[in-house]
């Protein structure tokens, strides 16, 4: 006896069956290309009218710059959520796949790219005949960026090893290498420089990798221990942000003395991209208090994530608006 199968059922058989998580991926896909416009376009922007002159490739050199920040705070995140993860009870006891690898993988092309730009004596080369990579050796610029292409490598192989937490090695000597290439020793002051940078950068990367990696270990976990790792996060991130607010304002105003700084966030290009950022961490800011109300006082903390996915969006732009501002020339030139 033959069974007929009820022609709904027929007609969804034959209905292509949709994968779980298209839609976000492709979504995410757009929310990328779009952040590589910024760095990619961003420098002609902010030039005109202002009579600087552009660097050689600095559109390239911004989006370099912006992949080596994001690949250096995907780790970092990883490595500060997994551990605060280790002290709450009830957290699920595998995390989500770690991105490390892939993050290691991309800083270090990134910071391939930009040693080959020191390599030229800061132009973009042409061929690989241009390229004098034995030159590296011989500039501070030179060293200090075979250091981050090493120390990337370094990260890819601990975290394919059994103990990814030695990340935290070579992850630091890149931020060292970052904050000690941002201040030449021609600046007034280059030390005092250098450390601004370095706690701008490694609060910057805990708040920004943090909160992507938060997100992804709280999906699909809606239980109380997801919402008391939120909880933690968000001390951290709350530290996070006032570290990254006034260390950047004492930078800035370093850059541009008090008494030119409304002209200047105006009038040059790295006042102008200095002033979009200021405004763009303002918005985070914003969705981060949001998002800590939520947990605090919804009766579903986790509704908190709503506005913290926002949030990681928003730090993501910020990062890109990070590398365009390094690739513009500094207004006030010590």
């Amino acid at each position: 006896m033959t069974l007929i199968r009820p022609t709904s059922e027929r007609a969804d058989a034959n209905e292509p069956v949709r994968r779980p998580g298209t839609g976000r991926a492709v979504a995410v896909l757009v929310l990328v290309l779009l952040g590589a416009l910024l760095p990619l376009l961003g420098p002609d922007a902010a030039l005109h009218g202002t009579g600087e002159a552009d660097a050689p490739g600095d559109g390239g050199i911004a989006l370099l710059r912006t992949v080596l920040f994001l690949a250096l705070s995907v780790p970092v995140g990883e490595l500060l959520v997994n551990r605060l993860a280790r002290s709450v009870p009830g957290t699920p006891p595998a995390p989500p796949r770690s991105w490390a690898v892939y993050a290691a993988a991309a800083g270090f092309v990134a910071a391939l790219g930009l040693a080959s730009v020191v390599s030229t004596g800061n132009l973009v080369p042409g061929s690989p005949s241009d390229l004098d990579l034995g030159g590296l050796y011989a500039t501070r610029d030179g060293k200090l960026a075979l250091l981050e292409v090493n120390a990337f490598a370094v990260a890819w192989m601990c975290a394919l090893s059994r103990r990814p937490g030695t990340q935290v090695w070579p992850l630091a000597a890149i931020v060292v290498a970052e904050a000690l290439r941002a201040h030449p020793t021609t600046e007034h002051s280059p030390m005092i420089g250098t450390g601004l940078t370095l706690v701008h950068l490694t609060a910057a990367a805990l708040w920004t990798g943090g909160l992507l990696h938060a997100l992804r270990t709280l999906r699909g976990d809606r239980t109380a221990a997801g919402a008391a790792l939120l909880g933690l996060y968000a001390r951290v991130a709350a530290v996070a942000l006032a570290a990254v607010t006034a260390t950047g304002v004492c930078s800035s105003l370093r850059r541009m003395p008090s008494e030119t700084i409304l002209d200047q966030l105006t009038q040059t290009a790295y006042g102008r991209v200095l002033l979009a950022k200021v405004l763009m961490v303002a918005a985070v800011a914003a969705l981060a208090l949001w998002a800590r109300i939520r947990l605090s006082r919804a009766a579903d903390p986790l509704s908190a994530c709503v506005p913290a996915r926002a949030e990681v969006v928003g730090l993501g732009v910020v990062m890109a608006v990070s590398g365009l501002l390094t690739a513009l020339p500094v207004p006030i030139r010590w």
